[in-house]
């Protein structure tokens, strides 16, 4: 049996996203993940963009995909909960989606019967991101 620790690693999760330059503008402004690549595919009517914190040898990223003859947005499902990502201040990032019209939907705060400090935002489909504070 391979030691999957050593062997295996999470690469990218892919979402569906209605209106790729407004996702790139959320997830590179005030989420600050960067555009590491993207790719439009003519002959199959969609593009990908990948986004991170780091380069996609070292760290888990978001593809997203945006098909260009989706006319309604997506229906995000039952079994979909959310992102996370690990940040060193929850309340100013939360002030940051804001000030870019995002939506935070579970204000900054420590989490029920504990310290932790997390919030919830959602990315301009309705994708939501847990923001964990990690110093």
């Amino acid at each position: 049996m391979p030691d999957t620790a050593a062997n295996y690693r999470m690469l990218h999760t892919m979402i569906r996203v209605k209106d790729l330059d407004r996702s790139l503008a959320f997830y590179t402004g005030p989420m600050g993940m960067q555009l590491l690549r993207k790719r439009d595919v003519p002959d199959g009517k969609y593009s990908l963009a990948f986004v991170g914190y780091g380069d996609e040898k070292e760290h888990c990223v978001v593809e997203l995909t945006h098909n260009w003859d989706q006319e309604k947005p997506y229906e995000i499902g039952t079994g979909f909960g959310h992102l996370a990502v690990g940040v060193p201040d929850v309340y100013g990032l939360c002030d940051q989606v804001t000030k870019a019209g995002g939506k935070v939907t579970r204000a900054p705060g420590p989490v029920k019967f504990g310290t932790t400090v997390i919030a919830f935002v959602e990315d301009p489909d309705g994708y939501k991101i847990e923001l964990i504070e990690r110093k």
